[in-house]
């Protein structure tokens, strides 16, 4: 008997994530454990004395999903529209961070780049995975 085994996010098989849904999912949560071990440092790193609470660059949070995006990038074959739908995403979704972190500069770097990371996660994930498809001709 095989055992069939359940992978998420849920991939085609060219290694593709399938739905918009698991990507934002898995890139979140990403930015929730990146903010986990961020918070841990900085907790450690006050403790020491080594500074204020805080103040942790938020933005570090993006490095997972990140990962999980280069992932996806390296899966869809070679060719001007990953690269195009890629570019425009980062663009886009560099500026949408920056300009997140800029509405809520007065907090703490840690409050206001885990918001910036949170919103290039997102906007990344909404222009990106329709943006491939939609390049490559590719519905489903």
């Amino acid at each position: 008997m095989t055992e069939q085994q359940s992978a998420f996010p849920r991939r085609d098989a060219e290694g593709r994530i399938r739905t918009l849904g698991d990507l934002l999912g898995v890139g979140l949560a990403g930015v929730v454990i990146g903010l986990l071990v961020l918070v841990i440092f900085d907790v450690a790193f006050a403790s020491f004395g080594a500074g204020e609470f805080g103040q942790a660059n938020g933005w570090l949070a993006v490095i997972l999903p990140t990962w999980l995006f280069w992932e996806d990038f390296r899966a869809w074959a070679f060719g001007a529209p990953r690269v195009v739908a890629a570019l425009v995403a980062v663009a886009i979704a560099v500026v949408s961070g920056l300009l997140a972190a800029g509405l809520v500069a007065a907090l703490p770097p840690l409050l206001s780049g885990a918001l910036a990371a949170t919103t290039f996660t997102v906007v990344y994930a909404m222009i990106w995975f329709p943006g491939v498809r939609w390049l490559t001709n590719r519905t489903g």
